[in-house]
């Protein structure tokens, strides 16, 4: 999106059946972010990035950073020689990016459509001698980094037939060889091939072989901006409205006809990520979602208040579902920030691009694997589902001592190490109160013996639907919540003495607000 050695043609030899056995993982990204509208629109006045935006970046809770760039708008339009001093600034940029152990992605986006807008009806020596120039150059730079760093060779490639997308799958043999040929770390390093249009059906239906790599580090990319009407679209039309309202617990009462409608909303987002995991990931080829969002409508005439609210609620849950999905199928998201905070009809920067500040935090908590904002004036204070619960003070899960399952099995805390005993499901039962579920055992978390005194141990037991299996959840901010159980109002969830230590034991306590009385729920 914006805003938005010469090889031959090549037969495209390995099948899409290959087995998982013999390819290797990409383990991340599994939370990402665009620096979109940036390098690769130097043209536009967008500032250049700086140390603490990628820091901050990085802070918030991303592994990723996918950067667009634009090779051929800093090139000698004769020589096609890189301009040295762009290529140091994205050299620069990903160095920071690398220091702070971030995944980077650096791609050619649209760069004025040179390969993205050419004809696909045949294979053009010209435009491959110009793919194999710069990315000689761009791997000849980049070639003792490690493999934290991919290419990626486009960004949506206008590719609208199978037959375009055999041209298009040519031009990938060509890149391949090229970044293979120049040694070091290309040899293996990870590159990201798009799908045409970046359409999941599309790459679904006509991306059927992959083309040769000797390192089998082959992963492919399509973007998610769907439904439109909700995410892109920034005016009504003869066809359709705008939607303001996405997820089937954020629809307004008061502005109907701007919300989504239910085919368009979670199942169908569970739909095309199930193709992507047929196709490829389920046969050991990494995709990358590298673009999604949905737009910011805070200058929107008449959407205000309540209204505004929701709107701002449903998009962190959009966020939050993509997020959530793409890592359930095995695809790699990175969020689409377009450098925007203002507030207009069609953003999505959640960082302040001068300063490094986040300026939308609760977006951020929901694109990194926290909860969503709850619909305001309906439904709890965090979505109903399954959570890891992780304490402020030492950073473990919550969890079911020893993977017991017995009523009257003790609850500590852990390094979160993936196991059902630190899963809980929440389930809400009105004002912000909740049963909390042991996704192993079923039963639900209590204190024992309805105990009330400072001290009383915490442990999992049959539901009865009772106050102390019953737990209010209040926001003390930047994403934690203390956790109060209904038997004893002015206790809390505490972790004993303050500890930070594997096993430290679970209780209620007064309330004082220590950050061992703090937790955050997270996917799992």
């Amino acid at each position: 999106m914006f805003k938005r050695l010469i090889v031959p043609a090549i037969a495209l030899t390995c099948s899409l059946a290959l087995s998982t056995t013999v390819r290797a993982q990409l383990a991340t990204p599994t939370y990402g972010w665009n620096l979109g509208n940036t390098l690769e629109a130097t043209w536009s006045g967008a500032p250049v990035p700086t140390k603490a935006l990628i820091d901050s970046v990085a802070a918030s809770g991303f592994n990723t950073i996918r950067i667009p760039c634009a090779w051929d708008h800093n090139a000698d339009p004769t020589t096609h020689q890189i301009n040295a001093t762009y290529m140091a600034t994205v050299t620069q940029v990903v160095n920071w990016a690398l220091a702070d152990n971030l995944t980077v992605i650096i791609n050619d986006h649209w760069d004025g459509g040179w390969f993205e807008d050419s004809n696909f009806n045949s294979f053009d020596s010209n435009i491959n001698a110009k793919l194999v120039s710069y990315w000689t150059q761009i791997a000849n730079n980049f070639q003792n980094d490690g493999s934290k760093l991919l290419f990626a060779c486009a960004n949506e490639p206008n590719v609208t037939t199978q037959a375009q997308t055999a041209v298009l799958l040519q031009y990938y043999q060509s890149f391949i060889n090229t970044v293979r040929g120049t040694g070091g770390n290309n040899s293996t390093r990870w590159l990201v091939l798009q799908g045409p249009q970046t359409n999941i059906d599309n790459t679904n239906n006509w991306v059927t072989s992959l083309p040769y790599d000797p390192a089998s580090h082959l992963a492919f990319e399509v973007h998610y901006y769907a439904p439109y009407q909700f995410a892109l679209m920034t005016s009504d039309a003869t066809w359709g409205n705008m939607w303001y309202f996405w997820g089937q617990n954020y629809h307004s009462s008061d502005m109907p006809t701007r919300n989504s409608t239910s085919a368009w909303e979670e199942s169908y987002v569970d739909a095309e990520f199930q193709k992507m995991y047929n196709q490829f990931t389920s046969k050991g080829i990494p995709v990358l979602v590298g673009e999604f969002c949905a737009t910011r409508r805070t200058g929107t005439s008449g959407l205000t208040g309540t209204d505004l609210d929701l709107h701002l609620a449903s998009r962190t849950y959009f966020d939050r579902y993509i997020v959530t999905e793409a890592n359930k199928y095995g695809l790699k998201p990175c969020y689409w920030d377009d450098g925007d905070n203002g507030s207009g009809t069609n953003t999505s920067g959640i960082f302040d691009r001068s300063t490094g500040t986040l300026t939308e935090p609760n977006e951020a908590h929901a694109l990194t694997g926290g909860a969503a904002l709850p619909p305001p004036g309906g439904g709890g204070i965090i979505p109903n589902g399954v959570y890891k619960i992780i304490s402020k003070n030492s950073g473990s899960a919550l969890e079911v001592a020893g993977l017991q399952t017995a009523n009257g099995s003790n609850v500590d805390q852990w390094g979160y190490w993936g196991g059902v005993n630190q899963e809980w499901t929440l389930t809400h039962l009105g004002n912000n109160v909740y049963t909390i579920t042991g996704a192993q055992s079923g039963r639900a978390l209590d204190v024992y013996g309805w105990g009330t005194a400072n001290g009383t141990n915490v442990d999992i037991w049959d539901s009865s639907g009772a106050a102390n299996q019953q737990w209010q959840l209040t926001s003390v901010g930047n994403g934690y919540y203390r956790l109060t159980p209904m038997n004893a109002t002015g206790s809390c969830l505490d972790v004993n003495g303050a500890s930070t230590a594997n096993g430290a034991n679970v209780q209620i306590w007064q309330y004082v607000g220590g950050p061992n009385q703090q937790w955050s729920f997270q996917a799992p």
